[in-house]
């Protein structure tokens, strides 16, 4: 009977609590002209949650098309999938831009192995992106651990004819996760560009993630102005697997690494950024940009990385003509090609929007996962930045709590201007970095509901910049 009182207890209080949140749109204050934005975003919230497309059009993509790297046969069906899609969802107009890509291909899967005390390791590993190949029967060479690059520039001659591991993990005190991967990052990007020039043979750098795992994460790394026969071919380990080694290290310094890769570069290859947009209604010569990127990495389905932000950003035009909301500007919604490894995509974008003239007042960027929406970044001047914080009332009962300065996103970050109101789409962070740029990024990690609400949220502040921003002295491209 007790164990029952309490379940019934229990059960009264999360219905009072579910009931207080229900409530409390209604408890604000609010103006009259807020009042119909408050239902109108409701309605928003609501016909996301019931009627949304874009958990099937994210499984359609990563099930039947799976990792775009920018030149694959994979990308080229993405774009027609997102061609397709657009008509579908009945937008005013559709077409291709046409952008020459970079086309790096991963070749055979890679190998990496140690002995130590008598006992082979296996070691989960994998190229990066733009890295050459290793000869083709491997790299075999001790091993220099160091943190940063900075430790590893010092050491200067003595990396010739070895391997330089990065172990420099994320800060985890850190709550913010990207920022914990901005402080790290510069290792798997400049990494062989630093110990190139000295001799080494080979760089490793440990995974980029918070979590420990027997999972390598790829990403783009790069050469910088180093002559070709200089560059030295470069990979990353697991988190896990990098603990592992920096122990066995510390037991016998004079271990030996042996890997193995066949990446390439190819020849640019053509692709497309795919554009659709509504036309406005009133001033349709001012543009606001939704979009993210249509590319992703080999190893997994792009899923989080970045077939989130790319249904999103089309469900915004969808939820827009499900609930009859005409844009006063037009809407333009845009599946960006190669931000993975060079953002041509957004570069083409940005440079014909200048040579046609156009004027894009705000845009926003998703393309930080698909979990649940915590709020926006926003770059902009200070009448902007303060006019989209003073929706906060408006937004927050729907979890978006943060309206911060910051940046937007790479594919719309070209459009930057004084009076163009850039914002970046900003879910929880936590889980990111566990399936970024990895196998593991694949539409199981996905839930439903956290992808419905990402878009409802973008939807609602795009339907308020699309009511409320103008652009009173505007700045062509």
């Amino acid at each position: 009977m007790k164990k029952l009182l309490l379940f019934i207890s229990i059960s009264i209080l999360i219905i009072s609590c579910n009931q207080k949140q229900e409530t409390k749109l209604a408890s604000t204050k609010f103006s009259a002209e807020e009042k119909i934005d408050s239902t109108q975003i409701k309605t928003i919230f609501n016909s996301a949650l019931t009627e949304s497309k874009s958990y099937e059009w994210l499984r359609d993509l990563t099930q039947n098309i799976g990792g775009r790297l920018s030149g694959s046969p994979e990308a080229q069906q993405a774009v027609e999938w997102g061609e397709k899609l657009m008509n579908e969802v009945g937008l005013d107009s559709v077409w291709l831009q046409p952008v020459m890509v970079p086309h790096w291909v991963r070749g055979e899967k890679e190998v990496a192995t140690y002995t130590t005390n008598g006992v082979q390791k296996n070691v989960p590993i994998c190229a990066l992106g733009f890295s050459i190949a290793t000869p083709k029967n491997g790299v075999l060479a001790e091993v220099l651990e160091v943190k940063s690059l900075e430790e590893a520039a010092a050491l200067g001659n003595k990396m010739k004819g070895k391997i330089v591991f990065f172990n420099r993990p994320f800060d985890n005190t850190l709550i913010n996760t990207f920022k914990a991967y901005g402080g790290c990052v510069d290792q798997r990007v400049r990494g062989a560009t630093v110990c190139g020039e000295f001799g080494a043979k080979g760089v490793i750098v440990r995974s980029m993630t918070n979590a420990i795992d027997d999972y390598p994460h790829t990403g783009t790394m790069s050469y910088g102005d180093l002559p070709e026969e200089k560059h030295i071919p470069t990979a990353a380990i697991s988190s896990r697997a990098a603990n592992i080694l920096s122990d066995d290290l510390k037991a016998n310094p004079n271990l030996k690494f042996y890997f193995k890769q066949s990446c390439k570069n190819l020849p640019d290859a053509p692709s497309f950024n795919v554009v659709g947009e509504i036309k406005g209604s009133e001033t349709p010569e001012n543009i606001f940009v939704v979009g993210g990127h249509l590319d992703s990495w080999d190893l997994g389905e792009g899923a989080h990385d970045d077939g989130t932000g790319i249904v999103q950003s089309l469900e915004v035009a969808y939820l827009f003509k499900k609930n009859n909301i005409k844009p006063k500007n037009t809407l333009r919604v845009v599946f960006f090609m190669n931000e993975e490894n060079g953002t041509r995509g957004a570069k083409k974008y940005a440079e014909l929007a200048k040579l046609n003239k156009e004027n894009h007042i705000g845009g926003i960027e998703s393309d930080a996962g698909g979990h649940t929406p915590r709020g926006f970044s926003i770059d902009a001047n200070t009448v902007n930045t303060k006019l989209l914080q003073s929706w906060k009332k408006l937004l927050s009962p729907y979890g978006l709590h943060d309206l911060d300065k910051g940046g937007s996103g790479a594919d719309i970050g070209p459009l930057k201007g004084e009076n163009v109101t850039l914002v970046g789409y900003r879910p929880d962070s936590q889980r990111y970095f566990d399936y970024h740029h990895t196998s593991t990024d694949t539409f199981d990690k996905v839930n439903k509901r956290e992808l419905e609400l990402g878009s409802a949220s973008m939807t609602s502040l795009i339907y308020l910049m699309d009511k409320y921003l103008y652009s009173n002295t505007p700045v062509k491209l």
